[in-house]
């Protein structure tokens, strides 16, 4: 692996995780909050490091495959590492691998929480939280790559390994150029969704902390109820949002370029959005006797589906309270996840696709032995490899899945609890059901069975392997004769 560029890489991250840390700073100052002197000095230390480590220049700007996946891998590490250290000195979150938990949590876009009580924090702390949802919803590598005049042959395995999804492509030829049309978009939504909810009457600040929580789909919040204290019009905005954010951004892409005919023929986002209001659709006729009218059973059932599918875990009511239907269809859509391409979670909608028409082949197959079916998504074929490689995430996400249920139910919780907590930081969500649900949190844990949840709000953040390929002592090895990076990057393309 070429390490002179990962360490250029990695303090390009450190520094920039400094100049976010500068945002609540600001808050803080507006506010006249002691507690933005933290975040001062860690931004402080985290721009100088950062800078040094950039001074010497890597020689060889090459990178391939398996440096990308430690790149990000470490990069993310490296971000959360950081980023706990203000919750610390503040005194807000005194335990580190609380504040590590809380930061992971954020970061990868969970918004699983340790706190009792959002309400006591700062400004500045309270802005961190929701901003490393917005930081982490798009990506840092992508931010870096979108901003930074860096060039080499990096760019495009970097890509691939941060964005979620079962596949990345370029928009347009250029790397770089691909990344500045994302943030773009992204950057777009969020300051629509700030006017929208100023509009609505949420001051600004409440408005932007908000809206970082909702377009980057994480789900902290400034209250302790979460979004239900909020009027309708503020919950039906943060329902379109959440949605609109769990849609692939390359479709945003197509309508801008006018080619909306195309952009509407995404299979997936016709999948998505009939996932969406179908189960909308079940859940309301399953719990509308318990409201007043038809209109607010709906509104609650959709807003709980906005929530769960996009992975973002705001909630308006305790959904630990619905009856068992209503419930395992939010545990179906804790799996499904939004859109490839998307700040979304979960398993994705286009590999559910893809799934579900191998086994239909499969079962063509097997009743007709010489029949040959191939499996097409958007008019195109899909390869082997391509349906080879969603069938081993399946596998690799059920056997995380598995294991991390039965290392956490050391801590002595009832199933139900241990499963949806594994589920929901697995799958990015934040709240489950039992003693993690939307009135719960996860404080509740041991340190070890905390820590086993950081690995699968990572893991799934970074679509499992960047994190898994850390475990491989292959990965570290150099020995005469093994093929080079570059030999097996090419190969593999």
């Amino acid at each position: 692996m070429n390490f002179s560029i990962i360490r250029y890489i990695l303090s390009s991250v450190l520094a920039f995780e400094g100049i976010f840390l500068l945002l609540p700073c600001a808050v803080g100052a507006i506010y006249g909050e002691r507690e933005a002197f933290a975040y001062l000095f860690v931004a402080a230390l985290s721009i100088c490091f950062g800078f040094l480590g950039r001074v010497k220049k890597p020689k060889s700007k090459e990178i391939y495959s398996k440096g990308g996946l430690v790149t990000v891998s470490f990069s993310w590490i490296l971000l959360s590492l950081v980023g706990a250290v203000p919750f610390v000195l503040t005194g807000e979150i005194p335990r580190y691998e609380d504040a590590l938990f809380e930061v992971i949590s954020g970061l990868t876009t969970t918004g699983a929480s340790i706190l009792n009580d959002v309400e006591a924090i700062s400004r500045c702390t309270a802005f961190w939280r929701c901003f490393t949802h917005w930081i982490g919803g798009m990506g840092v590598l992508v931010l870096i790559l979108a901003i930074l005049p860096l060039s080499g042959s990096y760019n495009m395995h970097l890509m691939r390994a941060e964005s979620p999804g079962p596949s990345v492509g370029k928009l347009v030829p250029k790397v770089r150029q691909t990344a500045m049309i994302l943030y773009a978009i992204y950057g777009v939504i969020t300051v629509v969704e700030i006017v929208a909810l100023m509009i609505a009457g949420l001051p600004l600040f409440d408005a932007a902390t908000l809206t970082f929580a909702t377009v980057g789909t994480g789900g902290f919040g400034l209250l302790n109820s979460s979004i239900a204290s909020y009027s309708l019009a503020i919950q039906i905005i943060f329902t379109i949002f959440m949605l609109l954010s769990s849609i692939n951004f390359s479709v945003y892409y197509l309508i801008l370029v006018r080619k909306a005919g195309e952009a509407f023929r995404f299979e997936e986002m016709r999948w998505f959005l009939a996932i969406v209001f179908g189960s909308a659709l079940l859940i309301t006729f399953n719990i509308k006797d318990g409201f007043d009218s038809l209109f607010m059973a709906f509104h609650t059932a959709l807003f709980q589906v906005a929530t769960v599918i996009s992975t973002t875990g705001f909630a308006t009511v305790d959904f630990n309270l619905w009856p068992e239907f209503s419930k395992s269809v939010l545990l179906f859509l804790m799996f499904v996840g939004a859109c490839a391409g998307s700040t979304g979670g979960g398993f994705k909608v286009s590999r559910l696709m893809l799934l579900a028409r191998s086994i239909k082949n499969e079962i063509i197959c097997v009743a007709h032995p010489r029949t040959v079916k191939k499996v097409h998504m958007n008019g195109r074929m899909m390869s082997e490899t391509v349906l080879k490689t969603v069938h081993v995430y399946l596998g690799a996400y059920v056997m995380i899945l598995i294991v991390s249920v039965i290392l956490i139910s050391i801590d002595g919780f009832d199933l139900e609890t241990n499963f949806s907590a594994v589920m929901a930081t697995l799958n990015n969500i934040g709240p489950g059901f039992g003693k993690v649900g939307p009135t719960g949190n996860f404080s509740g844990f041991s340190v070890f069975s905390k820590v086993v949840l950081m690995f699968d709000m990572l893991a799934g953040r970074l679509e499992l392997f960047p994190i898994l390929v850390l475990f491989h002592p292959g990965i570290w090895q150099i020995k005469y004769g093994w093929r080079s990076d570059r030999e097996v990057s090419e190969q593999e393309a």
